[in-house]
C-alpha cells in the first residue's frame, strides 16, 4: 500500500502554488462586473432560509456575510471563492501525497489543478460550483485517509459530506459512486464495520435541515433537476458532448496526466486500497450522461485523478530524454495557464471583449457585463411614465437581481420574477397597475395584459452579444387577473 512520503505538513512549493492561485484570483476579481448568479445570491442572502428552490442555503449565506462585511465590493464578495480555489489546489497536492507522491509529484498535481480551466472559471466569482468543487476535493482527501486508516477517520467523511450537502446535492452522488466503487473493486471489508455507516448518519443529520425544507416545499430541486435534464438551462449541453467536454475541464494538453491517474487507480497494486475511485468515475459519468447532467458535474474528481497521475507523469519525464520531456511538460503547463487564464478570467479589456472569441468559448464572461446599463435603461423607462409608479417584472433571476442591486440608487422599487426562488418572494402588490416587464416576448405578456408596448431595448454599449443584449423593455397595462391568480403561471424553474 502506498504511503505518504513526507511529514504531516504540506510542502512549501505546493502551499506556494495554492497561495498564488488565491492571490491571483483576488487580484482579478474586480474585473468586469457581477455575474447574474451573484446578483441572485445576494438577494437570496436577504431571504435566508434552510433551502431555496434551486440550491441549499450555504452559498446565499456566504453572499449575505460578504454583503454585510464589504458592501458593494466584488473583491469582498468573491474572496471566499478565491480562498476555496487555493484550497482545492492544496488538496490536490495532499491527495498526491497520500498516493505516495514525492514533493515534485505533489507540486505537479497542484500545478495542474491551478491552471485548469474549470478551477479558474469558477474560482473568480461567487458560485455554488466553486464550493462544490472544494467539497469533492476535500471529501476525496478524507475518504482516501479513511480507506487507509479506518476507524474514527470515517467521521471526517461524514462531517465534510454533511457540510457539503448544504452547498449542493452532488456530493451525495460522489458518495454513492464511491460506494459502488468499493463494492466493485474493494476494499469491501470496510463496509462491515460501523464507522462508514456512522459517517453516513452524520452526513444525513447535517443535511437534515435542507431535506426538511425541500420536503415541506414540494421538493423543488427534483423539478429543477428534471428541467436541467430536459435541457432547460443556459449551460446545458447535448448528452454526446459530455465525454468530449471532459478533455477541456483541466486542459487538452494535460489530459495525459489525469488519464494516467485514472489508469493507475484502476491497475496499480500500490493503490489497490483506493481503487474505488476508478469505477466511481465511470459510474458517475454514466449516471450524468443518462440523467442529462451538465458535463462539469464530474469536475470534482479531477483533483484525485491529477494526484494519482502526477507520479507516473514524472516517471515518464525522468526516463529517456529527460530534459526534452521536462520541457514538454513545462510547456504544457505554461500554455494551459496562458490560454485558460485568458479565456476564463477577466483579463481582456471589457471594451475589446466583443471582438474576441472569449464569450463564444466561455459564455459566462458575457454574463458579467452590462448589468448597470441594464438597470439604467429600465430606470429611464420607469421615470418616463406619465403617472408615477410601476411594478418591475423580469423573466429571470439575473435581471431581477440586477434591478435590486443597482435600482435603489436609481429610484427603482424592488423587482419581481417568477424564476426559481424569486417566485417565492412574490407576487407583486396589486397597485400600481402599470407593469414594466423585461425578458419576455410580446406574445407571452399579451396572455396577461390587454396592452403591451415596447419602450426601450437593452444595450450594453459594447456590442457584446449576451443573454440580455437587445431584449425589449415593455410597458404593460390592463392586467387581466389579480397577481395571486397570475403568479402560478409566471413561476418557472431552470
Amino acid at each position: 500500500m502506498a504511503a505518504p512520503t513526507d511529514g504531516a505538513g504540506a510542502p512549501t512549493v505546493t502551499t506556494g502554488i495554492a497561495a498564488a492561485v488565491t492571490v491571483a484570483l483576488v487580484a482579478v476579481s474586480p474585473g468586469y462586473g457581477y455575474h447574474r448568479d451573484e446578483l441572485y445570491f445576494l438577494q437570496a442572502g436577504r431571504h435566508l432560509a434552510w433551502g431555496f428552490s434551486d440550491q441549499p442555503p450555504l452559498t446565499p449565506l456566504l453572499a449575505r456575510v460578504a454583503d454585510e462585511l464589504f458592501g458593494d465590493s466584488l473583491v469582498g464578495l468573491r474572496a471566499a471563492s478565491a480562498v476555496a480555489a487555493g484550497l482545492i489546489v492544496l488538496l490536490s497536492g495532499l491527495i498526491a501525497r497520500e498516493f505516495g507522491g514525492d514533493r515534485a509529484a505533489q507540486a505537479l498535481a497542484a500545478g495542474c489543478m491551478a491552471v485548469s480551466s474549470y478551477l479558474l472559471a469558477v474560482g473568480h466569482t461567487l458560485s455554488t460550483s466553486t464550493f462544490d468543487l472544494l467539497v469533492w476535493a476535500g471529501l476525496s482527501w478524507v475518504v482516501v485517509r479513511a480507506l487507509r486508516d479506518g476507524g474514527r477517520s470515517w467521521l471526517a467523511v461524514g462531517l465534510v459530506a454533511g457540510v457539503g450537502l448544504e452547498v449542493k446535492t452532488l456530493p451525495a452522488l460522489l458518495l454513492a459512486g464511491l460506494l459502488v466503487g468499493v463494492l466493485v473493486a474493494g476494499p469491501r471489508a470496510v463496509l462491515l464495520g460501523p464507522w462508514p455507516w456512522l459517517a453516513g448518519g452524520i452526513a444525513v443529520l447535517l443535511w437534515a435541515p435542507n431535506l426538511i425544507w425541500q420536503a415541506t416545499n414540494g421538493w423543488p430541486l427534483v423539478a429543477l433537476s428534471g428541467e436541467i435534464a430536459a435541457g432547460g438551462s443556459t449551460s446545458s449541453q447535448p448528452r454526446w458532448l459530455f465525454l468530449p467536454y471532459q478533455l477541456v475541464l483541466v486542459s487538452p494538453l494535460l489530459v495525459p496526466v489525469w488519464a494516467a491517474g485514472l489508469w493507475r487507480l484502476a491497475r496499480d497494486p500500490g493503490l489497490r486500497r483506493y481503487r474505488a475511485f476508478a469505477p466511481a468515475y465511470a459510474v458517475l459519468a454514466a449516471v450524468f450522461i443518462a440523467a442529462g447532467g451538465k458535463p462539469y458535474y464530474l469536475a470534482g474528481l479531477y483533483p484525485v485523478l491529477l494526484a494519482a497521475g502526477a507520479e507516473p507523469t514524472l516517471r515518464w519525464v525522468r526516463r529517456g530524454r529527460a530534459r526534452v520531456r521536462a520541457f514538454v511538460l513545462a510547456a504544457a503547463l505554461a500554455v494551459s495557464a496562458a490560454v485558460n487564464a485568458t479565456l476564463m478570467l477577466p483579463l481582456v479589456p471589457v471594451h475589446a471583449l466583443a471582438s474576441t472569441p472569449v464569450v463564444a468559448v466561455y459564455p459566462d464572461a458575457g454574463e458579467t457585463v452590462g448589468w448597470p446599463e441594464f438597470a439604467h435603461t429600465v430606470a429611464t423607462v420607469y421615470h418616463g411614465l406619465p403617472a408615477p409608479g410601476a411594478v418591475l417584472l423580469t423573466r429571470n433571476y439575473g435581471e431581477a437581481g440586477a434591478l435590486d442591486r443597482f435600482g435603489p440608487a436609481l429610484g427603482l422599487p424592488p423587482a419581481f420574477s417568477g424564476h426559481n426562488s424569486y417566485a417565492d418572494w412574490g407576487p407583486p402588490p396589486e397597485t400600481p397597475s402599470t407593469v414594466i416587464a423585461v425578458g419576455y416576448r410580446r406574445a407571452e405578456l399579451q396572455r396577461w395584459f390587454t396592452t403591451v408596448d415596447e419602450a426601450a431595448r437593452i444595450d450594453n454599449g459594447l456590442g457584446l452579444r449576451n443573454s440580455e443584449q437587445g431584449k425589449s423593455v415593455w410597458i404593460c397595462r390592463g392586467r387581466l387577473a389579480p397577481w395571486t391568480d397570475l403568479w402560478p403561471q409566471l413561476r418557472h424553474v431552470g
